[in-house]
């Protein structure tokens, strides 16, 4: 009996390791710039430039607010089997945004399961130079 339950401890032990790398993992693909663009707010389409980071082991995020153009961190942020909620302030009201990877460098979404959202990781740009012989 004493193995029997060593055995389902240490099969349930797994499990919880399991599920934590892959929330941990999922949370990676975050990291970095984001343009997101919501789709048929009562403004018309917003556009929201998006950071997330890590630390300390835990993804963070901030965004640039479209009124003030001023950054400001989420209020709160989860993450879920299938990708991320962040929570912040829209003139007056509290939002949030859920957002799932797409492919490598696409995020799709929803503001309160209402209003579509889409994004594309914001890359680094690569300057090129060259040299012209005379």
């Amino acid at each position: 009996m004493k193995k029997l339950t060593t055995l389902i401890v240490g099969v349930f032990a797994l499990m919880i390791i399991s599920v934590s790398a892959k929330a941990q993992s999922n949370t990676d693909y975050f990291v970095g710039k984001w343009d997101i663009l919501v789709k048929g707010t009562p403004q018309g389409d917003v556009n929201m430039k998006v950071n997330f980071e890590k630390k300390e082991g835990k993804l963070i995020g901030t965004m640039i607010n479209p009124d003030t153009q001023k950054e400001e961190p989420f209020n709160k942020l989860d993450t879920t089997e299938k990708g991320i909620i962040v929570y912040f302030s829209a003139q007056g009201y509290d939002v949030d945004m859920s957002l799932e990877k797409q492919d490598d460098d696409h995020v799709i979404g929803s503001v309160m399961n209402m209003l579509e959202v889409t994004g594309v990781r914001v890359k680094k740009e690569v300057t090129t130079f060259s040299v012209v012989a005379e």
